[in-house]
C-alpha cells in the first residue's frame, strides 16, 4: 500500500493533463488511474521477486491484463471472470472512510490524484482495508476445518476480533460475501482443492454460533484472491485496484456539485488554562 499511495502521488507530476482541472481532463485522469494501478501492482511485485516485469496487453481485460502481468502467462477465463467480479464488488460502497477521505480532499477544489492518494492511505488502515489480508493470515493459522470451532471459541475468550466479520451497514450477511462464497467454492473445485473454502465455511459457522456474527466482503476473498495466486500482502492493494472506479467517480461527483467538507467539532478538554513560558515547563 505504501507504494501504491506513493506511486500514484508521483504520478501527478506527469500526467499529461497536468493543472487541467476540467471535467473532461479529470475524466482522462480517472480512466489512466483505473488502468495504471494493475500495472503498478504486478510490476511491483515482479521487480521484488527478480522477475521479468511484464507489460499490459490491450487486447486483453481488466482482469486478465493483471493475472497476465502479475504471474506471467494469460489466465483462464474462468480465472479471470472470478477476479472480474471481485472486482465489481469491490468497485463501490457507501460513503465509507477511504471514500469520504477522497471527497473532503476534492472539496477543497485540490486535484485528482492528491484526492486519491488521501483515500489509499485511509485504506491503509487495518480497520478499513486490510482485512482480506489478516482474514487469510487466519485461514492459514486455523489450517483445517476440525480446528476452526476451538480457534475461534479462543479467540473470542481473549476478546479478540474476528477479521472479516461484521459491518456498519449489514446485520445478516453482507449481500456481496454471498457472491464471493460462491466464488471461492467454484475456484477450489477447479483447482481440485477445496481446502481454503471449507475451512472458510467452518470459521464462518463457528462465528455464527459462538458471535452471531456474519461474513462481510472481506472474508471470502481472502480465499478467491489466494486461489488466483495473489500474495497476501497484495489483497488491500487489489483492493484499492477495484476501488479505484469507485474513488475516481466520488471525486468527480464532489467537483461537479462543491462545497468544502467542514464537519463541526465540540472542544471537550479543559479551559481558562495558564500559559507556562517555555522556560518554565
Amino acid at each position: 500500500m505504501s507504494m501504491l499511495r506513493t506511486s500514484v502521488s508521483a504520478a501527478s507530476a506527469y500526467d499529461p493533463d497536468g493543472w487541467d482541472d476540467s471535467p473532461e481532463a479529470n475524466e482522462r485522469k480517472a480512466y489512466r488511474l483505473i488502468a495504471k494501478t494493475p500495472t503498478l501492482l504486478a510490476m511491483y511485485h515482479r521487480m521484488r521477486t527478480a522477475q521479468e516485469v511484464i507489460p499490459p496487453n490491450p487486447k486483453l481485460s481488466h482482469a486478465a491484463n493483471f493475472l497476465t502481468m502479475l504471474h506471467g502467462e494469460e489466465p483462464s477465463p474462468e480465472d479471470a471472470r472470478t477476479l472480474d467480479v471481485t472486482l465489481i464488488l469491490y468497485a463501490d460502497h457507501t460513503m465509507n472512510a477511504s471514500t469520504f477521505t477522497a471527497r473532503i480532499i476534492a472539496s477543497t477544489l485540490a486535484d485528482m490524484f492528491s484526492a486519491i492518494t488521501g483515500a489509499i492511505a485511509a485504506l491503509k488502515g487495518p480497520l478499513h482495508g486490510g482485512a482480506n489480508e489478516e482474514a487469510m493470515k487466519m485461514l492459514e493459522e486455523v489450517g483445517s476445518p476440525e480446528r476452526a470451532e476451538a480457534y475461534v471459541a479462543d479467540r473470542l475468550a481473549r476478546k479478540q476480533k474476528i477479521m472479516g466479520f461484521g459491518h456498519a451497514v449489514y446485520k445478516t450477511m453482507d449481500p456481496r460475501a454471498r457472491i464471493l462464497k460462491r466464488l471461492s467454492r467454484e475456484i477450489g473445485e477447479r483447482r481440485g482443492d477445496l481446502r481454503w473454502y471449507e475451512i472458510s465455511e467452518a470459521i464462518e459457522r463457528a462465528v455464527a454460533e459462538q458471535k452471531g456474527l456474519h461474513p462481510n466482503v472481506d472474508f471470502y476473498a481472502a480465499s478467491v484472491y489466494h486461489m488466483l495466486g495473489i500474495p497476501t500482502d497484495l489483497m488491500t492493494p487489489v483492493f484499492a485496484m477495484a476501488r479505484m472506479a469507485g474513488w475516481t467517480a466520488h471525486v468527480r461527483e464532489q467537483y461537479a456539485d462543491n462545497r468544502v467538507i467542514r464537519p463541526d467539532s465540540a472542544y471537550i478538554g479543559p479551559r481558562d488554562q495558564r500559559y507556562v513560558p517555555i522556560d518554565e515547563r
